[in-house]
Formats: C-alpha cells, sequence, structure tokens
C-alpha cells in the first residue's frame, strides 16, 4: 500500500513539473548509481552454500535446517521445545500439504504405526496427494493476481472477460502435481509458445493473459498502464523487486532506473493479450464471455515490436531516450544485453528462470518457508531490495536456495525437507517469555486456517466435498461444493465470503494475506445458510457413526480436530444434546430455531469454533 501511495503521488508530482516546465528535461544519467557498491548488496549476490553450523545437542537435528535453527537458539542459551503428539502432527500435516484435515482412521493408523519412518510415510503420501497441487495453486493464485474478469465493466459488456481462466489455474495445479521443476514454471508462464514446451502447456501464458484490461485500449496512456502491471507483476512475484516505481522517475531506494523499467516494459509493448482456439486462430475480439468457445486459452503473444522511449515523469506526451527491450542492469553481469528474439519474453524468461539470477530461487524458498512455518525469513516477500526488511536468518535463506536449485529445482523436495525438520515438528505451546515473537523458531507458530483451507475443510467434515474440478462455479452457489481453488475468483466484486476471510484483492500482486478477526467472520458461521446446511449434513455423519451419543461425540473430535474430546467437553456435550428440542429459554421462546435439532446445533457450534480454525 506505501509503494502505491509514492508511486501515484510521484507520478502526479512529475505531471504537475512537466506541465509547468517550459522545457523538456533530460532522464536522470545511469552513471549517479554506484553499481559495483549495488551488487555487493546481500540479495543482489548469488546466494552461497554454508557449512552446517556446530550444534551441543547433536541428537536434535533431523534436516540440514535444523542446524541452523537449533545453532541460533543456542547462542542465546535457549532450546527448542518438545516434538507435538501424533495427532497435532498428522493434522497439521496433512492441512499444510494438501489443505485438508486427516482421515480420522489415517490418523489412528499413524499413531499405531511403530515404524521409524512412519511420520515419513504419511508426509510421503500426503506429497504425492493430487491435493497437495490444489493446496500450492491457493499460494500462487494471488501472487499472479488470478481473476477471471476485470474491474470496469460498461453494461453488459464481458468482452474482456476470462471464462476460460481456470485453464491457466489447472495448468498451475498439475504444475505443481507433477513437480515440474520451478525454474522451468517460472520460464513457461513467460514464454511458454517460444519454449517447444507443447500446446498443453500453453495455459500457462495466463500468468499475462489473465491481466486487467482497460477500456480504450488504443490510447497510449491506457497501454502504458496495462504494462506496468506486467512489470509489477513479474518483478514482484518472480523477484522480489518493486520494478514498477521506477516507471516516473529512477527508482528512489533501489538500484533500477527509469531505463530499466522501459527496457521491461518494452517487452510487454511488444506483445498482444489473445484469446486462441485449439486450431491456432484467434476468437473475434468482439466475442463475449457468454460466446467464447470453451476451449479457448487466454494468453499471450508476440505483437509488434518495439522499443519504448522513456517517459519522462512518467507522461506518455514527453519522450526520452529509447529504452531498448532488455533485463535489468543490477542483476546483469555489465550492462544489459538487449533482446534480440521478438519481444525479447524467451530471453526473459532465461534471465528470470536462471541459478544466474540471485534472487528467483530465494524468493520461492521465502515464500514456502512462510507457509510452512507460518513467518516468512524475509519479513517482505515480494521485496528484497533496500527498502524491504532484511532476512532474519541469511545463512539458512541462502544455503536453501542453493540446495534448492541443486536439486533440480524441485517444490516437492523442498517441502520434504521442512515437513521432515526437527524444527516444523515441534509443538506450537511453549514458553513464550523469553522469545514471544518466536525469532528463534523455539516452537511452531500456530497459525490461522486460509479462507480455502477451512471453507474445504468444513465441506470436508460434512461429508459433501466434491473431488472435481472444471470450469469456475461461484462460491455462493448452493451447487458448489468443490473446494475453495475452483471458486469463480472477481475483480469487479470479490466474492462476499473470500472478502471476510481475508482473501487478498485481485486487481493486484498480494505478496501475502492479512489475518483479521471481525464480528461478520462469526455471524457468517452462524446465520448463513452454508453453514446451516454443513451443520445438518455433519449431524446427519455424527449420528451414523455410533449407537451412543458420547461415541458420536468423540467422533465429531477426531474428525475435525484429530483428537479425543476431554471430560469436561464430553460432559457438557451430553448435557446439551440431551435437552429436548423444544426445551424454552427463560423468555419462553424455544432456546433452539425449529429448523435446527440439538445435534444440528451441536454440529454448528464446533464447526464455527476456533479450534477448526486454526492449526497448531
Amino acid at each position: 500500500m506505501g509503494t502505491s501511495y509514492i508511486f501515484v503521488s510521484g507520478l502526479a508530482f512529475g505531471l504537475t513539473l512537466g506541465l509547468l516546465s517550459g522545457s523538456e528535461p533530460s532522464p536522470l544519467p545511469d552513471d549517479g548509481i554506484d553499481w559495483a557498491k549495488e551488487k555487493r548488496f546481500w540479495s543482489f549476490q548469488a546466494p552461497a552454500r554454508h557449512a552446517k553450523p556446530v550444534v551441543q545437542n547433536s541428537r536434535w537435528p533431523s534436516q540440514t535446517i535444523d542446524y541452523f535453527v537449533l545453532a541460533r537458539l543456542e547462542a542465546k542459551n535457549l532450546a527448542p521445545t518438545y516434538e507435538a503428539d501424533r495427532r497435532a502432527l498428522a493434522r497439521r500435516l496433512a492441512l499444510d500439504l494438501t489443505g485438508l484435515p486427516p482421515n480420522p482412521t489415517e490418523v489412528e493408523t499413524f499413531i499405531a504405526d511403530k515404524r521409524p519412518d512412519a511420520y515419513a510415510r504419511l508426509a510421503e503420501r500426503l506429497l504425492q496427494s493430487p491435493a497437495f497441487g490444489e493446496r500450492m495453486a491457493s499460494l500462487w493464485l494471488p501472487l499472479a493476481r488470478y481473476a477471471e474478469d476485470q474491474a470496469h465493466q460498461v453494461g453488459k459488456d464481458t468482452k474482456f472477460f476470462y471464462p476460460n481462466a481456470y485453464k491457466y489455474r489447472e495448468w498451475v495445479i498439475n504444475a505443481f502435481n507433477s513437480d515440474l521443476p520451478y525454474d522451468r514454471f517460472v520460464q513457461l508462464q513467460l514464454a511458454a509458445d517460444q519454449l517447444n514446451a507443447g500446446p498443453e502447456h500453453l495455459p500457462a501464458l495466463g500468468f499475462i493473459g489473465l491481466g486487467p484490461k482497460y477500456y480504450n485500449r488504443n490510447r497510449i496512456e491506457v497501454m502504458a498502464d496495462e504494462w506496468e502491471d506486467r512489470v509489477d507483476t513479474v518483478g514482484r512475484t518472480m523477484l522480489g523487486l518493486t520494478v514498477a516505481c521506477a516507471r516516473c522517475h529512477d527508482h528512489k531506494f533501489e538500484p533500477i532506473t527509469q531505463r530499466d523499467y522501459y527496457g521491461l516494459a518494452s517487452v510487454f509493448a511488444s506483445t498482444r493479450m489473445v484469446n486462441k482456439k485449439p486450431d491456432g486462430n484467434e476468437e473475434g475480439k468482439e466475442a463475449t464471455a457468454e460466446k467464447m468457445d470453451a476451449d479457448t486459452v487466454h494468453m499471450v503473444e508476440d505483437g509488434d515490436i518495439k522499443d519504448l522511449n522513456i517517459f519522462i515523469r512518467g507522461n506518455v506526451d514527453r519522450k526520452g531516450a529509447e529504452a531498448p527491450r532488455s533485463f535489468l542492469r543490477i542483476l546483469s553481469k555489465d550492462e544489459p544485453v538487449r533482446f534480440q528474439e521478438g519481444s525479447g519474453r524467451k530471453e526473459l524468461a532465461t534471465a528470470i528462470g536462471n541459478r544466474e539470477n540471485p534472487l528467483v530461487a530465494r524468493v520461492m524458498v521465502n515464500r514456502l518457508w512462510a507457509a510452512f512455518f507460518g513467518q516468512p525469513l524475509v519479513p517482505t516477500p515480494s521485496n528484497f531490495g533496500h527498502s524491504g526488511d532484511a532476512p532474519t536468518y541469511t545463512e539458512l535463506l541462502d544455503d536453501l536456495a542453493v540446495r534448492f536449485m541443486d536439486n533440480g529445482w524441485s517444490i516437492k523436495q523442498l517441502v520434504r525437507e521442512f515437513v521432515l525438520s526437527s524444527t516444523y515438528r515441534q509443538r506450537s505451546l511453549a514458553d513464550r517469555a523469553r522469545d514471544p515473537a518466536n525469532e528463534l523458531l523455539g516452537r511452531m507458530n500456530r497459525r490461522r486456517l486460509s479462507i480455502e483451507q477451512w471453507r474445504d475443510s468444513v465441506l470436508w467434515a460434512s461429508g459433501e466435498l466434491k473431488y472435481e474440478g472444471g470450469k469456475s462455479l461461484e462460491l455462493d452457489d448452493p451447487s458448489n461444493l468443490r473446494r475453495t481453488v475452483y471458486g469463480r475468483v472477481s475483480r469487479l466484486k470479490l466474492n462476499d465470503l473470500l472478502m471476510q476471510f481475508d482473501y487478498p484483492d485481485a486487481n493486484v500482486h498480494a505478496e501475502k494475506r492479512s489475518v483479521t478477526t471481525s464480528p461478520t467472520q462469526k455471524l457468517f458461521m452462524l446465520n448463513s445458510q452454508f453453514m446451516i446446511e454443513r451443520a445438518k449434513a455433519f449431524a446427519q455423519r455424527l449420528t451414523a457413526s455410533a449407537d451412543t451419543d458420547e461415541a458420536r461425540i468423540r467422533y465429531a473430535y477426531r474428525t475435525l480436530f484429530s483428537r479425543e474430546p476431554d471430560r469436561d467437553e464430553v460432559t457438557v456435550a451430553l448435557a446439551y444434546v440431551k435437552k429436548s428440542d423444544a426445551t424454552a429459554s427463560e423468555d419462553g421462546k424455544p432456546s433452539v430455531p425449529a429448523s435446527l435439532s440439538r445435534w444440528d446445533q451441536y454440529a454448528q457450534m464446533l464447526l464455527a469454533s476456533n479450534e477448526m480454525l486454526y492449526v497448531d
């Protein structure tokens, strides 16, 4: 938000100066930056392997990352907490790897498995589940500002909408499930059509091809806004740099010049967003979403090749020197090499998805670390520059980045090390007095589930979850019982449920999600038709699960929380469900709505509980 404010203010200030000035100012010379000094900044240096730190408690580490964590703890005279119990581990592992709770039978099998590799076996089975790709896609899609329409619509005009956006989502899910190497994953999203990848990978181009489109697209100032979106999304998602801040002037904090910005903008100015049919022909430009071919792919391809002039102070009418299509100077060995192949997308893809790039592996490692440990190693996941925060564990981040590349850019191998580590397997409950923010990772962070994880868990618990993908459905559709990742995402009006539970604005790249607690969240859990129907279905599961009320209550806790209820929980629940449905409250009115039985109410209370919303 702060970066956007600086950018908008700078643009307005620059345009004002331009209007008042009677002469054309020259762009700032690049030699105002000490490039040799800038290349010594931590994120612009190549990550390096580090030897395992020496630790006193040599029995605790089980993975390489544990040595780094333990060494820092021991340096502060602290020790890691105990390992979480098996029930908590099973629930944590399932929700983190698949976005769904573990089956109670699966948990009991894991507890009874006395083999030393029982935990590793469970982790591996979950890693190979098709649900893994759905979980990872939920992390990636907000970074790519995935959406299926536009923020502006004139009347009923839907020609700028993306009815087949789900094909990009499907490609992302499949890429994670097949463990497509991350460097290739990046490259295909920029230039699949130029990398001999085959037609099955063309939907990857939705990373650019699903971006915002604006009306009056033939006007240069409108096109400039679209180019900025592409530069910003690529820069922050893949490089962790706020490149678009250099649109109006050399970046105020980073070694990124206007020439750098317009060199990248020239790449996207040389492309066009198209709706391509399987036969290679383009959909009619006036084709509305309702009439578009079901097999059409929303993608990007090369158009008229051009090198933009620098727009002085962002003013499209005031042109400075030409900015050839090229990569960022700070990430180039010397002067940036001019892109020669068409738009330059292929060369850009190679420059980004390359181990010579010091940022690309670090940025993805940091995002995945945040997903599994609750806090990133670099607190600003999409800003690895001077204006971002420094890493908390530089050596750990670098060592992970190098081994990530050495292991073939395998996402699954990286995640496997995370979840098998002793650091990950710690309890979340521990003495917080000596490290209240858990900066040293001496315990696991308790985390709130994302809206995707929570809604999917509710549907799973009720026994109604449909394991199918395909074309998107509205989340408000009563018949939509599929996973949340398959719901329609709108730029025009984000679904109320997604908005209430902190899903990001789909108009822009989202480096991380807010975590809010609001009355509307609980009101949804208590009053929405969605929750009432799920409570009824879950209550039916409970009554069918056993012959006694106590057994049903125990089944509910094992299903939702992967644990047994304590004595007080059983006593309170039995007292509640044994009361008559018609029991009156103090004012003489029935204390339970006529449409909901005692078991329905009890089921809804459990589904709406905080324990359901968090993972330890």
